[in-house]
């Protein structure tokens, strides 16, 4: 018998009206010209599709559904590479001394005997070690990666691959980032991690900045339509953050209903929104959800300071909406594209059929405004990074 979704949810009374500044700094446009420079300038870079499933839309009742699709993504099958390789490209830039604004993969390859001698250091569920791993095996770099007990074989090897010095440690994912601290410091490697901390911010930053091509290349896709509705799934949020500061930043258009979305047994956010004293709070233990991607129990305060002031709601859902989101989009309606997406990479899909597909979520789409002209949009931040798992819930 199949298991019913589980949705809690906070809306966020408090949201700011105004977008802060702070947010808008973070993609401003010269940040964007850097990041659109340098990105382009990879060896097998194209946009990833953005899929829009008119059947979909129609039978859920609203106007639009669009699915950006990171499937493809330089072959790795996720986002993360956009903010690996342009974190560790601008570090690399400045030490360079090149313009920081206008640079290219080429200009730091030329100079690639200069840096081979460097190590990164990562923890990861897998798509953001897996990218690292690859930026560093272009560079001629080293690369370390430390992942989470119960992490995927496959994911594991697949990192491997690539060069790196990957292995499971007896630890949640915050254990893992806590270690790859703890050797950056020790040992002299640099550490390239999303979650911040205070003394821990610039990487970081470089990283949201990366993801930032996404973001554009799915406005461009969108050909002048503008989104009601936003689902972005968080893990530590930097993503969801980065998405938030873009949105900032069109100041002239009507900011859409934003919706952050965590797993249950993961859901650092929504637990920090609940505690409701301003400030992120950790969720442990071993943060047990399929959603490997989004097993984070620490807020990377950056985002947090971003989301809190602007997101409008935040969710937390049980493993049962990732797997329906899988199967919608890996079996279409007639006349939809198939997009093939991974546990983290479909739960908000799977999210948004449920709010408007299952009678038990009806009041509660009612409250985050979903209706028949909405015009939403969802990113698939990973296709199937573990095929034979993928194939087990799409089968």
């Amino acid at each position: 018998m199949t298991q019913k979704t589980e949705i809690l949810y906070h809306l966020n009374k408090k949201r700011s009206q105004s977008a802060s500044s702070k947010a808008i700094e973070l993609v401003s446009p010269d940040v964007q010209r850097s990041v659109a420079c340098f990105h382009q300038s990879l060896p097998g870079y194209h946009p990833t599709p953005l899929a829009k499933l008119t059947q979909l839309a129609k039978h859920l009742g609203i106007s639009d559904l669009w699915v950006k699709s990171e499937a493809s993504r330089f072959d790795l099958k996720a986002f993360k590479v956009l903010g690996a390789s342009y974190a560790i490209g601008k570090l690399l830039a400045k030490d360079l001394r090149l313009d920081v604004n206008k640079f290219t993969f080429e200009q730091i390859v030329s100079q690639a005997l200069k840096f081979r001698n460097l190590t990164f250091v990562t923890a990861t569920d897998g798509n953001h070690g897996r990218a690292v791993a690859w930026t560093a095996n272009r560079l001629g770099c080293k690369a370390v990666i430390y992942m989470p007990k119960g992490s995927s074989k496959v994911r594991l090897e697949a990192i491997q691959n690539l060069g790196a010095e990957a292995s499971i440690i007896n630890g949640n994912y915050d254990d893992a980032v806590r270690l790859a601290a703890k050797h950056s410091n020790e040992k002299g490697w640099i550490l390239i991690q999303d979650t911040s901390w205070p003394g821990n911010e610039e990487i970081p930053i470089n990283i949201m900045q990366g993801y930032i091509t996404l973001l554009t290349e799915a406005f461009q896709q969108l050909e002048g339509k503008w989104p009601s509705h936003i689902f972005m799934q968080a893990g530590v949020g930097s993503l969801a953050a980065a998405l938030q500061a873009f949105l900032c930043n069109y100041r002239d258009k009507p900011r859409p209903f934003f919706t952050v979305v965590e797993p249950t047994e993961a859901a650092c956010f929504y637990k920090s929104m609940i505690m409701a004293d301003g400030k992120p709070h950790a969720v442990h233990g071993d943060l047990d959800t399929i959603m490997a991607g989004l097993a984070c129990g620490e807020p990377s305060e950056i985002a947090w300071e971003i989301l809190q002031e602007n997101a409008d709601a935040f969710i937390a859902c049980s493993d049962q909406a990732a797997i329906k989101g899988m199967r919608v989009l890996g079996n279409p309606l007639e006349g939809d594209d198939q997009v093939i997406s991974g546990e983290s990479g479909a739960v908000t899909t799977g999210l948004v059929y449920e709010l408007l597909n299952n009678p038990m979520f009806n009041e509660l789409a009612e409250q985050l405004g979903l209706r028949s002209d909405s015009k939403v949009l969802v990113i698939s931040t990973e296709g199937d990074t573990d095929p034979e798992y993928y194939r087990k819930v799409v089968w």
